[in-house]
């Protein structure tokens, strides 16, 4: 009986010690500015992940983020803005020039952070776990622009909501609100 309670004692430590690969908290990225920060700052808050885009269709939804930024964040969620030039070279611009456009076009205050890849071969990490993440309903690949991560508190997904779809639309504030 020892050894068999050993033996388990010791598997649950050895599984407990074992690198969570959708751990979203493990990644470190650079915000627009250059400035190094890692996601576990974040840990606690309810996420919401956007990769963007400049000369997009969808590009006005800026200006819903930052509604959504300036009404929930004294509440615990944070809007956070990936630049992507992975569809239809849509986001072309340096990072200063995106902060630029961003600020003067919509008055993001939202983090920004340094223009990355969400898609194909040179996927950063961090969407590499968002689309593999521990939720069949919501995994898969980035189609588009302005894919929004709703993260709960604890770092799981617990929405995705497709280009198309507003930040203002009811269904998403209704899943934010739930999730505060």
């Amino acid at each position: 009986m020892k050894i068999i309670f050993f033996t388990i004692s010791l598997l649950f430590l050895m599984i407990s010690q074992v690198e969570r690969t959708d751990d979203i908290y493990q990644h470190e990225l650079n915000l627009i500015n250059g400035e190094i920060v890692s996601l576990e700052e974040f840990k606690g808050d309810v996420l919401l992940i956007v990769n963007t885009a400049s000369e997009c269709g969808f590009t006005t939804q800026y200006s819903d983020l930052q509604k959504l930024h300036e009404t929930y964040s004294d509440q615990g969620l944070k809007v956070l803005g990936f630049p992507a030039n992975n569809f239809g070279g849509q986001e072309p611009g340096s990072d200063e020039e995106i902060a630029e456009f961003c600020e003067m076009n919509f008055g993001v205050s939202f983090p920004l952070f340094s223009r990355i890849s969400v898609h194909g071969d040179d996927q950063h990490p961090l969407f590499e776990t968002l689309v593999n993440m521990d939720n069949p309903d919501f995994s898969g690949e980035i189609s588009w622009n302005f894919e929004k991560f709703l993260i709960d508190r604890n770092g799981n997904l617990l929405r995705r909501f497709k280009s198309n779809v507003s930040p203002q639309s009811d269904n998403m504030i209704q899943s934010i609100e739930q999730a505060l």
